[in-house]
């Protein structure tokens, strides 16, 4: 048995094989504990994967005669496919010489989602009951929802500002329950889409809200968040963090909302009443 793959190397910009004569495992862990059994290839991308790259690899993971030939018409079958297709991911794991056939006993693709529009025949196989309810509902809203296993809720703007909440939230001794990166331009509407989603997910003990807005509006967002905890009747505590475009107007709207919610300033201060917050000692 054999693995066999192909990625997108950040690094090289490149489309990059990588091969082991280590199949059924896990690739990640046969590269950390025996990085020597590993096989990588770049691929040019002017030309393609070529046929002495092929053998190559074939040869380095334990392949030979007929078998190379073979390997070859494999590499090359699975590099038109993972070109052609969009693909970010493309593997068969494990690879295997059953009599004297190479065979693909498994096999995963994942592919560009900023690509799908033009590839309505793959997105047509999607089986939305493989997937989480509530990140599927999300992306009907055009919201970048992960589901994760801790207690705070996020909902945040930019992917950037999102890593570092979560970080912020470890930091001081809380795990988030969730990834949720509301974009650009988020309409009120969007922000309570927001809410209801996160809510919905049953381990969530407080939510933080934390907006540093440049295309965004710190108003939409204070009106979002009201319209959200008056309509969904939220029980838990809100902590919210407003930065940014039109923030005086934004703090105007929450501060005449009557709603029960804690306000911070920055960041750290965010995740620090949020963790206090779910702790029941509020700051």
């Amino acid at each position: 048995e054999y693995y066999l793959g192909l990625v997108i190397d950040r690094a090289s910009q490149r489309v990059t094989v990588i091969a082991s004569d280590s199949g059924g495992m896990d690739i990640e862990e046969v590269s950390r504990t025996d990085p020597d059994r590993v096989v990588r290839e770049t691929v040019d991308p002017a030309v393609g994967l070529l046929d002495f790259q092929c053998r190559k690899i074939a040869s380095r993971i334990g392949l030979s005669g007929k078998q190379i030939h073979m390997a070859v018409k494999v590499l090359k079958g699975l590099y038109r496919c993972f070109r052609d297709n969009d693909a970010t991911l493309a593997e068969i794991n494990p690879l295997a010489m059953v009599g004297d056939r190479l065979v693909a006993l498994d096999a995963k693709m994942s592919f560009d989602d900023n690509a799908l529009y033009r590839r309505p025949a793959i997105t047509e196989l999607r089986d939305f009951d493989e997937e989480d309810p509530k990140e599927v509902d999300a992306g009907g809203h055009n919201l970048s929802y992960i589901a994760l296993d801790g207690t705070v809720g996020c909902i945040v703007n930019g992917a950037g500002l999102a890593m570092a909440t979560m970080d912020a939230i470890v930091l001081h001794g809380g795990r988030p329950a969730n990834f949720l990166d509301v974009g650009g331009g988020a309409s009120p509407e969007k922000i309570a889409n927001a809410f209801r989603i996160v809510l919905a997910d049953d381990n969530v003990k407080a939510i933080l809200v934390n907006i540093f807005a440049g295309i965004n509006r710190c108003d939409w967002v204070a009106t979002g968040l009201v319209q959200a905890m008056e309509e969904q009747e939220i029980q838990i505590p809100v902590v919210a963090r407003l930065a940014g475009t039109n923030v005086e107007e934004g703090n105007r709207i929450l501060d005449e909302s009557g709603l029960t919610l804690i306000r911070a300033e920055n960041l750290d201060d965010a995740a620090a009443r949020v963790i206090a917050a779910e702790q029941g000692t509020v700051q």
